[in-house]
């Protein structure tokens, strides 16, 4: 067979290609699995980066065989995949796909099958006792999955060979004391550093790449602080509403649901000193400082936002309001839109804040950090044009256009003494011609390598929730309805003067 010339050389250099293994994936049916984990497995494969001693054990309600599987995930892949379709590539990978059916996670039937299965594979694929298993099904579930798969065997190590890993997606609980129950289930099956926390933010290039524009350049790094630096703006905006996830929405709501995980996240990569390496442990503990130096505000109402979408006209469309979407109790208190301010009790940081914000509905998909500068003291240029100029910012987008813009003055053209603000961008897909690969295969690799950088350990997610969790309280405590706010706008009014209690103004993305 010719060489695939969709292998990824670097990878292959640095030895980062999968070993013989076998990958459980719960949930196989879910939106999830077909949309983003399915055709990620596919383009590992077409990558050159899974074994052909691997393979792919899908577990689910279903009255599905072996083929029925195949056809399922095919598919997806030719739907879905971000690497062209190579019939070689499929015809290898589909020799390794298997179905488990069972009448729901409870089915002791089911995991004997899966067992025997597994066993099956060692022998048929060569994939040895390495298995992981993915949990892509609701956190009420966890515990069940993770007990039968414990009483039948399947987490447990033989004779000390091989390795057993379990991946749980978000969310991590809904509150400090839920988060180290969940903990506590999983961590008595699977040893920590077996647990593989999904947050599918940080496999983003543009994420990965925000350490590489701190630490790799000594433009940035010496003015990265409260000394030059007047606050930080964290945005993760989309332009559609809930959809059909009224079940799993109602009663999470915003904060929860993206500011808890994705937020703090970037906050603490964006905030944290420079680890002394880039192993896993070393990564956390810098974000794990972080996150616990975070100070709460006083007057948690100033500090908060939070807002429901109204129904209205947003892109030439009528679209309904939150509280008329189908599944929804017009009383609901949950919230579309939630933004805060927090500061960071440290000497980098002390003084200049940080505000999150997240929401749906609003005027487009974008996931950005700005980084913005303080003015410069003296003013020589400001009788030479917009007072508005001389903040520069350094703007992180994480998508949709995946890249980096720097905001600096700059004269205008002519003979007179007019400044302007002006932007330098860089963007992936001009700077490069390789494709970047979806997060969901950069994090099922990882997972499969062992290698958890990437991946919140339990004490971030405890963190993060004791920072959210009076938030939360507040609002529980108010007994009211969010604000509601127009579809296509940049959110309620509560949120802009969040900002203009301080003299400050989101940015417009």
């Amino acid at each position: 067979m010719p060489a695939n010339p969709l292998r990824d050389v670097r990878d292959k250099r640095l030895n980062r290609i999968a070993g013989p293994s076998a990958l459980v994936m719960f949930g196989v049916t879910g939106d999830l699995a077909r949309k983003k984990l399915l055709p990620a497995v596919y383009d590992l494969a077409n990558r050159g980066l899974l074994p052909p001693s691997f393979a792919l054990v899908g577990f689910g309600r279903r009255d599905w065989d072996d083929e029925d599987f195949a056809a399922e995930v095919l598919e997806h892949v030719r739907r879905s995949a971000r690497t062209p379709f190579d019939q070689r590539v499929w015809d290898q990978l589909r020799q390794g796909l298997r179905f488990v059916s069972a009448e729901g996670f409870d089915d002791d039937s089911a995991y004997v099958r899966l067992h025997q299965t597994l066993e099956e594979l060692k022998t048929s694929r060569g994939t040895g006792d390495h298995h992981a298993f993915y949990l892509s099904i609701p956190p009420n579930s966890f515990e069940m999955v993770c007990e039968r798969l414990s009483s039948h065997d399947l987490a447990s190590r033989h004779g000390g060979a091989g390795w057993r890993r379990v991946v749980i997606e978000k969310p991590f609980g809904h509150d400090l004391e839920s988060a180290r129950e969940l903990n506590r289930i999983v961590e008595s099956v699977f040893p920590s550093d077996s647990v593989f926390r999904i947050d599918h933010y940080l496999g983003k290039e543009t994420v990965q790449n925000l350490l590489a524009l701190r630490f790799a350049n000594q433009l940035f790094e010496p003015l990265w602080n409260a000394n030059y630096v007047d606050h930080v703006q964290i945005t993760m905006a989309e332009d559609i509403g809930i959809g059909g996830r009224a079940s799993y929405y109602d009663g999470v709501g915003a904060a929860r649901d993206v500011l808890q995980n994705h937020l703090l996240q970037l906050l603490a990569l964006t905030a944290m000193e420079e680890p002394i390496s880039f192993d896993a442990a070393d990564l956390r503990a810098e974000k794990a400082k972080v996150l616990k130096a975070v100070r709460l505000p006083e007057d948690l109402e100033a500090a908060s936002a939070r807002g429901q979408y109204a129904s209205g006209w947003q892109g030439g469309e009528q679209v309904v309001g939150f509280l008329d979407e189908e599944g929804f109790n017009t009383e609901s208190t949950t919230e579309t839109f939630a933004a805060l301010k927090l500061e960071i009790n440290n000497r980098r940081w002390a003084g200049a804040p940080f505000y999150l914000r997240t929401g749906k509905r609003l005027g487009r998909r974008v996931t950005e950090i700005a980084v913005v500068f303080k003015r410069t003291p003296h003013m020589l240029f400001q009788d030479h044009g917009s007072a508005e100029f001389g903040q520069n910012a350094v703007v992180i987008r994480i998508q949709p256009d995946e890249g980096a813009t720097i905001r600096f003055a700059s004269k205008v053209p002519g003979t007179q003494m007019e400044v302007r603000d002006v932007t330098m961008d860089f963007g992936y897909g001009h700077a490069f011609t390789e494709d970047s690969p979806e997060a969901y295969e950069r994090l099922i690799l990882d997972v499969l390598l062992g290698e958890p950088p990437l991946f919140p350990r339990h004490e971030e997610v405890e963190l993060s929730w004791k920072i959210l969790d009076p938030f939360e309280e507040h609002w529980a405590a108010l007994g009211t309805q969010p604000e509601q706010y127009a579809p296509g706008s940049w959110g309620p009014d509560s949120a802009h003067a969040l900002m203009a209690r301080d003299g400050r103004t989101w940015r417009r993305p």
